[in-house]
């Protein structure tokens, strides 16, 4: 086979940020007089945070100090220091390179840094390091205002085993192995006993349809420099279940009469890990094209939909619809990658006589190719043999795309999962409600103005979500924290914008640099 070293998929993305220049102003000329910050109804005496991989300042596919201290919570604390506010403390990592380790074993992965055209593991461009984050030898001790566990589902902040680290590879979670006050500790509980005067409890839902998601809806494990919210079971949460517990954890956390924000879930579909690669990235020529639609290749297959079609004809149990959408065909030029799809028809359940006659088809644009694909398409399932390359011979398993069912499943979750939200928050005098899907949606299509900068959700150059693909920059969670800002002013009669008490964009990078230790 010919050309089959074909994939080269944000190789076009350079640059790190879609960023305005600064203009020089004299700020002398025109100072503009602010009115006196005030808290209106919020005491944030105590601020204790709850929440996920946002909340933790996850980013570039991983935690580490730079991250955490520019985590939106943070930011938070900086500007609820001027209206009394208490000190903030994190559980920080013990370096810049991100990753973690047990009693000397690496368990996660150091950072995502940009390679010059795409993002690459830290290690490519620096060489090795040492992981020095163990959640054996060297826990910090708490308790900690920044309750921010990467990975966490909804009903983990109830579990009393999270944080056990004999459970880690499983059940527990090592994130929170790191800052449990103990192995039977609970998210919630290690928040309340801090008695907090006000809270944020974000990205409740998110992962509850995320590692989902990042599996390709099919329950294996794509963790691959991404935050480890695949602990445990793939499924998505039951509307019902998230129901109960989200209610239950703001019933909690302001029965002490504390106020606090939360957050509804995004569409993460609309997130560039399920958007940068294209669902037809395989250029061909003529040859191999024919050489693929041969009776060498996929000619047997079609041939085989053929025969199956004619036999069942009639009986509406394989139309000509699904044939023509299972039937392979390759082109000179832009090819759609072949892959398998489960919620094709099974023929051999209909007639034994085609049971072997498999579930694939080509991707459509209405289909969507995680990120951790872009390094796959392309590859040889058998090393050597030019014939077997993944995506064109060798068709992508379910783990690589979200076909349109599956996106179906994450949209009808996440949008009960926003009606619970809603009616929760609106039934709460004590809570204000940061709607981060729309937030989401403006980022993936008009993008959204912040001070001198232009922020949007293309990976790379869009200067909001990090190398990851899921998780924000820095500047990307300093928008967030302006946005909860607003919705304390709003709810709770605050004046942190009018008074220019906001985080400044410009202070908050869009990358880390592969040297930052």
């Amino acid at each position: 086979m010919k050309n089959t070293k074909y994939i080269l998929v944000l190789s076009a993305l350079i640059g790190f940020t879609s960023c305005n220049e600064i203009e020089d102003v004299n700020r002398d000329e025109a100072a503009e007089v602010l009115p006196e910050l005030t808290s209106g109804s919020a005491d944030f005496t105590t601020y204790v945070s709850l929440g996920a991989s946002f909340t933790a300042g996850y980013t570039d596919g991983a935690l580490f100090m730079a991250g955490q201290n520019n985590s939106f919570p943070n930011i938070l604390a900086n500007q609820f220091a001027g209206v009394g506010g208490g000190d903030f403390t994190q559980p920080l990592t013990n370096d810049n390179f991100g990753g973690l380790a047990a009693g000397g074993t690496r368990i996660a992965e150091p950072r995502l840094v940009f390679g010059g055209s795409t993002p690459v593991p830290l290690e490519s461009v620096v060489g090795p390091v040492t992981v020095s984050t163990d959640i054996v030898l060297n826990n910090p001790t708490g308790p900690f205002s920044n309750l921010g566990v990467p990975g966490a589902k909804s009903f983990h902040l109830l579990s009393d085993s999270y944080g056990s680290l004999a459970g880690v590879g499983s059940y527990a979670n090592p994130y929170f192995v790191r800052m449990a006050s103990s192995p039977s500790a609970t998210m919630l509980g290690d928040a309340m006993a801090q008695s907090p005067t006000f809270f944020t409890l974000s990205e409740m839902g998110a992962n509850d349809v995320l590692s989902f998601a990042v599996s390709g809806g099919s329950g294996v494990d794509q963790k691959e420099n991404l935050d480890p919210s695949t602990y445990g079971s793939n499924d998505i949460t039951d509307p019902n279940v998230f129901a109960s517990v989200f209610s239950n954890l703001v019933t909690t956390l302001t029965s002490g009469g504390a106020k606090g924000v939360v957050t509804n879930v995004p569409y993460i579909t609309d997130l560039p890990h399920f958007t940068t690669v294209p669902y037809n990235p395989i250029p061909l020529d003529a040859g191999t094209a024919s050489f693929l639609n041969s009776v060498a290749a996929y000619g047997t297959y079609n041939g085989g939909l053929q025969q199956a079609y004619a036999a069942l004809q009639g009986s509406g149990l394989f139309t000509a619809e699904e044939v023509a959408k299972r039937t392979i065909k390759f082109v000179e030029g832009q090819n759609a990658v072949v892959i398998i799809d489960e919620d094709l028809t099974d023929l051999g359940a209909i007639n034994s006589a085609f049971a072997e006659i498999p579930k694939y088809r080509q991707a459509t644009a209405d289909d969507l190719l995680v990120l951790s694909s872009s390094s796959f398409i392309g590859t040889e399932a058998i090393p050597g043999n030019a014939q077997s390359i993944n995506g064109v011979a060798v068709p992508l398993a379910d783990q690589w795309v979200l076909t349109p069912e599956e996106q179906l499943a994450i949209k009808e979750a996440t949008d009960a999962y926003n009606v619970t939200i809603k009616a929760v928050s609106d039934a709460n005098d004590n809570i204000a409600l940061v709607d981060l899907n729309t937030i989401l949606s403006e980022l993936a299509t008009t993008g959204i103005l912040y001070g001198d900068y232009t922020l949007n959700a293309s990976l790379v150059t869009g200067g909001a979500v990090s190398l990851d693909g899921i998780h924000l920059t820095a500047r990307g969670y300093s928008y967030m924290a302006y946005k909860f800002l607003e919705a304390i002013d709003t709810s709770f009669g605050a004046n942190f914008i009018d008074s220019g008490n906001v985080p400044n964009p410009g202070d908050y990078p869009t990358n880390y640099a592969p040297t930052l230790q």
